[in-house]
């Protein structure tokens, strides 16, 4: 059986893994591999949302960039059949706009400060997020804590002003990095990190999940 193991590790926890509805904003270099790992899980109803075509550049770090040129969610629905997808470029009116009523959980892996912002104040009951990723070598130095107790996550603290800033004082898990950023030229970036993200994020989602 496909999910036997993870039938064996999550128990009576695992009907409930199946039948979760899920919306994953952002397939790059750590969506994809939270997209990876939870289709692996037995989550069959999930929902991808991104605007951009694979290039190059992403081939150090994003599942599914061999398709160089086609966009991420068309080519990711090739790769995880059965997946859904919506191709755009979110915008915080679209957030304002949109019906989340129909989804269990809810996934943030974009680095648009502004979307953020708009997902966590509509979503964060049931909002997961992932911050910066870029300039890190030290997969082990990846935590999950509350938005308002990261370390050493300029990206995270940038978020958490903006937080403040439009009133939210409300609470939702993030996936961070405790390791100072290096200093190079432009956002380098460790597949070892942000693909370590991924699957942090979406071991949170999981056992968010089970506790719903």
């Amino acid at each position: 059986m496909r999910f036997e193991k993870c039938r064996l590790l999550f128990g009576d926890d695992f009907e409930k893994i199946t039948k979760a509805k899920i919306i994953l904003f952002g397939v790059g270099g750590v969506g994809s591999f939270c997209l990876d790992a939870l289709y692996r899980s037995g989550v069959k109803n999930i929902t991808i949302v991104d605007f951009d075509t694979y290039e190059l550049t992403n081939q150090n770090r994003q599942i599914g960039s061999q398709y160089l040129g086609e966009t991420k969610t068309e080519a990711l629905a090739k790769l995880y059949p059965g997946i859904n997808y919506i191709t755009l470029k979110v915008t915080t009116k679209w957030i304002k706009e949109f019906d989340f009523e129909k989804y269990d959980l809810v996934i943030d892996a974009i680095d648009d400060i502004p979307v953020k912002v708009a997902l966590a104040k509509k979503t964060y009951k049931k909002l997961v997020s992932s911050c910066g990723g870029a300039k890190r070598i030290n997969p082990t130095l990846i935590e999950i804590a509350s938005i308002w107790k990261t370390t050493n996550d300029p990206f995270a603290k940038k978020f958490r002003y903006e937080l403040k800033k439009s009133d939210f004082k409300e609470d939702f898990q993030v996936v961070f990095s405790k390791e100072l950023p290096k200093k190079c030229d432009g956002m380098g970036s460790f597949v070892g990190v942000t693909g370590s993200m991924g699957l942090a994020l979406s071991s949170l989602a999981l056992q968010k999940l089970r506790y719903l």
